[in-house]
């Protein structure tokens, strides 16, 4: 049973002077598909185990590739987990395949950290070292480091089973259909005729004034007395002295 969250979402740490390209948002070379390493450090924070972390990330993946996970407690301070492309299916991540790896360590007492480093078409972004503790609320898959009683749980790694793989594709679907806005391109303040609506903070739809002075219209002859009736045919007008 997933233990309740008992840590909460920890706070950067100091960045390394020795990282290359912290950039938030990093390009691949081939397929131009970014991935933001601010959600993936959010997702392994919350994740509740291997399972749910993986689906995380494929939430937050754009691309049409799935990605896999492997987790593998390394000894009892330090956990590695791998993002990767299982382009061979055969279940384990081969150095090409490699999208990032997080290294969790326990580095005192109630004390510890993560890193983020990126790999091949990724390799420039390595995350600063980010801060947790005993005490704080975050997942389980971390927060279980810090349980009197723990014990490594992935000695024996973990890695996506090529049967999860359509699983996976189901739910990426369903939550991309369910959040079109995340998945959509950003064209800037267009209109979907193209159109630019009033850029240089001008008038509006409205019309120039113009420089010819418009015609005088010619009074038509008043054909009548007042409210327009008119004089009866034939009737002369005789003045009594």
């Amino acid at each position: 049973m997933a233990l309740s969250a008992t840590l909460a979402l920890p706070v950067a740490g100091c960045g390394d002077s020795r990282s290359r390209g912290n950039d938030r948002w990093v390009t691949t070379q081939n397929t131009g598909v970014d991935i933001d390493w601010d959600a993936v450090g959010e997702a392994y924070k919350k994740a509740e185990g291997p399972e749910d972390f993986e689906r995380r990330v494929n939430e937050i993946y754009t691309g049409s590739e799935l990605v896999s996970v492997g987790v593998h407690d390394l000894d009892e301070k330090t956990q590695e987990v791998t993002g990767f492309f299982d382009r061979n299916t055969n279940g384990a991540p081969e150095d090409d395949e490699k999208v990032f790896t997080i290294r969790r360590n326990i580095t005192g007492e109630g004390e510890g950290n993560y890193q983020i480093q990126g790999h091949n078409t990724y390799a420039s972004y390595r995350s600063p070292f980010w801060d947790i503790a005993a005490g704080m609320v975050v997942g389980s898959m971390i927060s279980r480091a810090f349980m009197p009683s723990y014990s490594p749980r992935y000695t024996q790694p973990y890695y996506t089973p090529a049967s999860r793989h359509s699983t996976l594709a189901s739910q990426r679907n369903s939550y991309r259909k369910a959040n079109p806005s995340k998945f959509s391109n950003k064209t800037g303040t267009k209109s979907q005729s193209g159109r630019k609506y009033n850029r240089g903070g001008g008038n509006f739809n409205k019309s120039k004034p113009s420089s010819t002075p418009r015609p005088r219209s010619t009074p038509r002859p008043r054909m009548g007395g007042r409210f327009g009736l008119k004089a009866q045919p034939g009737r002369r007008v005789v003045t009594l002295g």
